[in-house]
Formats: C-alpha cells, structure tokens, sequence
C-alpha cells in the first residue's frame, strides 16, 4: 500500500470511529489530490462533531494529521471537513479580515481580530497581503495568539515569529 492509500486509510478509520462514537448518522468521504488529504463527513445535524467555534473539527484535524504521520513531519496536509464548514468559516475569516481592514485604514490604528488557530491566521494572512494597503502580524500565545490589521504606513515592525 503506498503512503497516500495508507493515510488515506488512516483518516478514513478514525472519522469513522469518531463518527460511531458520537452517534452520527454521516458518511465518510476520503479523497487525495497529492497535496492534500481531506477527509469529509457528509451527512445532516453535524453540529456535534464541528463543535463550538469549530473546536471539535480541529481537533480531530490536529489527530488525523499526528495519526497520519505518526508525528512525523509531512508535505501532505490533512484536512478535515464537516457539511462544508471549512469553506464557510474561511468565507467568514476573509470577511471580517476586509471589515478589519477597513477599520484600521479609517481609524488609521491597529485592529486586532480574535484568537484563532494557526491555519486561519494563514489564510487571513494570504487574504490581506493582496491588498497592498495594510499589513498583519501575528500576537500572543497560543491558545489566544490572534492577528492584528494595521495600516501599511502605520503597521509595526512584525515580531520576529510572524506567520
């Protein structure tokens, strides 16, 4: 079995026992484009498995990805998505990153958005940088580490750590 099957396999096995556990009545659905292993669950009232501010469904991201990899590093990146959740919140994520933007450059000061995990500061991060006019660093300590928009002239130098 080559490596994309085995971890192919490996996030099948845990969504569906994680889908068991919770009582869920969802498909799973793993696919594989090379770089990306997204494991789906498809199904209605999923509510339970995205968990709070999509706690949950990060969670069992984090799991799949170490499970994958045995906590080895990896180039492929897993992914993990529950009634089109992941599109949602980045659509969500790219709104409030323009509000905030938007609020820095008419206030002329930093805005900071709340904590987020590591990959939506990412995706704010790539969002923003399009536009030229502001700029984002990333603060504090995970689990409260969040971004912050300012406007280009005014924006600090970002820490050393910036993602």
């Amino acid at each position: 079995m080559s490596t994309d099957e085995e971890t192919q396999t490996a996030v099948r096995e845990l969504l569906e026992l994680v889908n068991d556990a919770l009582g869920l009545e969802a498909e799973v659905d793993v696919v594989s484009d090379g770089e990306t292993v997204t494991g789906t669950l498809v199904g209605e009232d999923l509510g339970l498995f995205i968990g709070r501010h999509g706690q949950t469904i990060d969670a069992v991201q984090h799991l799949a990805q170490r499970i994958a990899f045995k906590g080895a590093p990896s180039d492929v990146r897993v992914v993990i998505d529950a009634a089109g959740y992941r599109d949602r919140r980045a659509t969500a994520l790219r709104r409030q990153a323009d509000d905030a933007a938007d609020e820095a450059l008419r206030d002329e000061r930093p805005v900071a958005l709340d904590a987020m995990v590591a990959s939506e500061r990412k995706l704010v991060h790539e969002h923003l940088r399009e536009r030229g006019d502001v700029e984002t660093y990333s603060e504090g300590a995970e689990p409260d580490r969040h971004l912050v928009v300012a406007p280009a002239s005014a924006a600090p130098s970002p820490p050393a750590s910036a993602e």
